[in-house]
């Protein structure tokens, strides 16, 4: 699957120019643009910066025409054709979205890395959506790559502040870092490992449990810094609130009794701790020697339980259960007592309910034209949960 693009072209100070033709590039996820601007070098000779999605031919993610609105340097020579876009500012528009935010930017984490000693030679732009701008700075010293990420992922930097002291083994070097939500990280070899067979998420797991053993003793530093409090009765109002614009019929019964069971949750008697929210294979970066755990984004205070759930989320139950049964011995081995396995019985509803609101929560803090990226993740998550619900309270 590939996507054809069309480019909207506008100049620094924003004024329209039109529209590139046509053509397709081979990444089908709409968020991903360094191909996007590579064929616009190499078919136009034009050098863009991708701002943001103005329109899809189709509901969601992937593939599809898409148009985009791109920063030109300079006009293209060849020639544009007319087009009629609306450019009235919104409230909720990413900074990076705008024009002249790209090289706002840039010149941000330039000087950082000049502050550093690492002079830049070369900067390639690789994602640009509602949850991050991405680009690639390469220099004689290395690379590094510059993250902008938009107000409710702004606590990432406080989050990597506290792994570079505690955990610096398995997570990213900062080298830098704003008020505005831009970071700036050192490059990490290897690839992201969405492709983790069991025993490799086997390993994840256990390394995670030793961060998470550490973050348990300093969660009052945590939440100081600005990590999101997510714990018991905190996450069922949080969840409440961002999903009260929705239909939330297909989950009465859970929420309902969300109060009690996460007080039954607490009762299982395991600590809270530092969740990275979305631990998904992908987000573990590896090159055989060194795993690394990126995207701290989805951070929160709260229960150990959601990160191994989300890790054994999409594997069939026969392959989960040895990683779940490893994580419920460790915690068992370090809080006497405890209950592990009772908590994520009961929580295997709560982690798709949660997503929902974490879906809900970015629809809320994004503008309209880019509501496609997340629009149907609600209901399916909110399908999910009563699915769970169901599941569990059968078996």
């Amino acid at each position: 699957m590939s996507r054809t693009v069309t480019l909207v072209l506008v100049d620094a100070a924003g004024r329209l120019l039109g529209a590139l033709p046509s053509y397709d590039v081979p990444e089908p996820w709409w968020q991903q643009v360094g191909a996007i601007v590579d064929e616009a070098h190499r078919r136009y000779g034009v050098e863009v910066a991708v701002l943001r999605l103005l329109t899809a031919d189709r509901p969601e993610p992937p593939g599809g025409h898409l148009t985009y609105l791109a920063e030109a340097t300079a006009p293209p020579a060849v020639p544009l054709a007319p087009v009629s876009v609306d450019l009235t500012p919104h409230p909720l528009r990413a900074p990076w979205a705008e024009p002249g935010g790209p090289a706002r930017s840039l010149a941000w984490a330039t000087a950082e890395l000049n502050r550093l000693g690492r002079t830049v030679t070369a900067v390639a732009q690789h994602r640009t959506w509602n949850l991050s701008a991405i680009w690639r700075l390469d220099g004689e010293r290395g690379s590094a790559w510059l993250k902008q990420v938009p107000p409710f992922f702004r606590h990432e930097a406080a989050v990597l502040r506290w792994l570079t002291t505690a955990a610096s083994d398995t997570t990213p070097t900062l080298l830098a870092a704003d008020d505005t939500g831009r970071i700036l990280l050192d490059h990490i070899p290897g690839e992201d490992r969405y492709a983790a067979d069991p025993a490799e998420r086997a390993a994840i797991a256990a390394d995670h449990h030793g961060l998470q053993l550490r973050a348990a003793a300093d969660v009052t530093a945590l939440l100081a810094a600005g990590v999101p409090d997510l714990r018991g009765p905190t996450l069922a109002d949080w969840t409440r609130d961002r999903l009260a614009p929705h239909d939330l019929s297909v989950v009465a019964d859970l929420l309902a009794g969300l109060d009690d069971r996460l007080d039954q949750v607490r009762d299982c008697g395991l600590p809270d701790t530092l969740v990275h929210g979305d631990l998904h294979p992908g987000n573990v970066r590896g090159d055989g020697i060194r795993r690394t755990v990126i995207d701290w984004g989805d951070a929160f205070v709260g229960h150990p339980a959601f990160d191994i759930l989300r890790l054994t989320e999409t594997l069939d139950p026969a392959t989960a259960a040895p990683l779940l049964d490893a994580w419920v011995a460790r915690w068992q081995a370090d809080v006497p007592g405890s209950d592990p396995r009772r908590a994520v019985d009961l929580l295997r509803p709560v982690a798709p309910l949660r997503m929902a609101a974490v879906y809900a929560m970015f629809l809320a803090g994004i503008e309209p034209s880019e509501h496609p990226y997340h629009v149907h993740d609600v209901p399916a998550c909110l399908k999910q949960a009563a699915q769970t619900q169901g599941a569990t309270s059968t078996s």
